[in-house]
């Protein structure tokens, strides 16, 4: 089953020219299947059921993956088996109808205003890297960027004398995403003071390094914006994507057009965007007393 993995992962790479994220992301989520299914004592792709893939799909549920997570994590598996039966060695799609339940659809985790400004505050910038992780944390609540396009950003992407800033997005879309004062006065900040030091090659361009003087991975990114949580004891599930919806949903609750919204986010379809109007009770409470004849 591994090496039938092997050749969707070159498919999708070479045939599809999927990016490297897109590809881990397929890895990762039938590579966790294809564990599952061993432990059952499972041997063989055309011996698997509807059931063991709704089985496996409420056993990633029960290990706290979120809904969004669940739903990518179907999509990679139907496109596996696609792929199986499209090149005959698979006999049945037994994966082609299956939908994500309604049941685990939510809403984003978000972050109050107040837990915003105690995240942002957390790094010590007295110290180096505090002052980075500082800087990453203002750009990301000020953007509403990535986690990817974070440590993909260069220096050439900024502009801050014009307050934006180009970003390469999925599907290698690029945008361009207006940046605050505040987020602007820390970002230059590290890149003046901390980022000259992290620096061994002058032909580097990546904006934020790690210590090893490497930019920065996805996962160092996370664990940071984690440490900051626990520093400052937000208990709500915290990751990168938290202040992605942070960002979306503080603008919508002050009045920002949801189609700008969708813009600044990159988001292809408004429906993606739409969910944050369910975010904010406050602001739904205010629609229905502005609105209702009866309020």
């Amino acid at each position: 089953m591994r090496a039938l993995l092997e050749q969707f992962l070159d498919y999708v790479s070479l045939e599809m020219g999927l990016s490297p994220n897109t590809r881990a992301a397929y890895a990762d989520d039938i590579g966790r299947f294809l564990d599952w299914l061993a432990g059952k004592g499972v041997k063989s792709l055309n011996d698997v059921t509807r059931k063991q893939i709704l089985d496996h799909l409420l056993a990633e549920k029960a290990r706290g993956l979120a809904a969004n997570s669940l739903s990518r994590h179907l999509v990679s598996l139907k496109v596996f088996f696609r792929y199986l039966v499209q090149e005959g060695l698979l006999s049945v799609n037994v994966a082609e109808t299956m939908e994500s339940p309604k049941v685990w659809k939510m809403l984003p985790s978000v972050l109050t205003p107040k837990e915003s400004e105690r995240l942002l505050a957390a790094p010590d910038v007295k110290k180096p890297l505090g002052l980075r992780n500082r800087a990453i944390l203002e750009l990301f609540y000020a953007s509403g960027l990535r986690v990817s396009e974070m440590t993909g950003l260069q220096l050439t992407d900024l502009h801050f004398d014009e307050n934006f800033l180009r970003c390469i997005g999925k599907g290698r879309k690029e945008r361009v995403v207006p940046v605050g004062d505040t987020a602007i006065k820390w970002v230059e900040r590290y890149i003046k003071d901390v980022r000259p030091q992290l620096v061994p090659d002058p032909q580097e361009q990546t904006v934020f390094l790690s210590k090893r003087q490497q930019p920065m991975s996805r996962k160092t990114v996370w664990d940071m914006i984690k440490k900051c949580a626990r520093d400052t004891g937000i208990t709500k599930k915290i990751s990168p994507h938290t202040l992605r919806h942070s960002f979306a949903s503080h603008l919508l609750a002050n009045g920002a057009p949801l189609r700008i919204i969708q813009e600044m986010l990159g988001h292809a379809d408004i429906a993606t965007t739409q969910i944050y109007t369910h975010v904010d009770p406050d602001r739904l409470k205010g629609v229905h007393r502005q609105f209702h004849p009866r309020a």
